[in-house]
């Protein structure tokens, strides 16, 4: 669960506009995948960070896509805060060259102390644990407990079926046509930040008394 006093005060910030926005957290894959688009699409990615002066936060691992993005951002110029859980830094796949490296006790400690670092966050190819990390903050702004861009990178499709699957549990009545928006889509790198220049979606007031947040 995160931490409910440090979400208490996000919830009463305003959305991050972009000019002010200093951090961008990627959720993307521990593995590389079989397609070497998605390698290049996440060291581009981490090349662009860098150039608008827009420090990475991610999952502070050194394999996979988070090696990928964390290198090319580095190699960029830019920053990186990687925040890892102490079992898997044990585990000897925690980037030790970052500019910042942070550890935690729990999965769950990492995945708030990522949320309260972030201005905003972007979904690349990976797998449960991407799944995992995407879901879950998109369900805290859903619950209003923060109100920053949520955003997913369609790489050649390969979420297609995760948002046919976003769209049958509107049709079926368990997400409503507003919060279906606060998942936005990019198709193209440029795309991001594009979405990232405009205003979030807001959460439709589901159980949250609008007026105490």
């Amino acid at each position: 669960m995160p931490n409910a006093e440090l979400y208490t005060v996000h919830a009463k910030l305003l959305p991050p506009t972009f000019a002010a926005m200093k951090s961008v957290c990627v959720f993307c894959g521990s593995s590389t995948g079989h397609r070497e688009l998605f390698r290049e699409t996440a060291a581009e990615l981490g090349k662009m960070l860098a150039q608008r002066g827009i420090r990475l936060v991610y999952g502070g691992g050194n394999v996979g896509l988070m090696g990928v993005i964390a290198n090319a951002t580095l190699a960029g110029g830019g920053e990186v805060t990687g925040v890892i859980p102490q079992f898997l830094k044990e585990w000897e796949v925690a980037h030790l060259d970052v500019t910042e490296l942070l550890v935690t006790q729990t999965m769950h400690e990492r995945k708030a102390r990522m949320a309260e670092l972030s201005d905003a966050f972007v979904a690349l190819p990976g797998g449960f644990g991407t799944l995992d990390e995407l879901f879950e903050i998109l369900t805290w702004k859903q619950l209003r407990l923060h109100a920053k861009p949520v955003i997913l990178l369609n790489v050649d499709g390969f979420f297609a079926p995760l948002l046919t699957m976003v769209d049958s549990m509107v049709a079926n009545g368990f997400v409503s046509v507003q919060n279906r928006q606060l998942v936005q889509v990019a198709t193209t790198l440029d795309g991001i930040f594009d979405l990232l220049a405009n205003q979030p979606v807001s959460a439709e007031n589901k159980w949250v008394d609008a007026s105490k947040v």
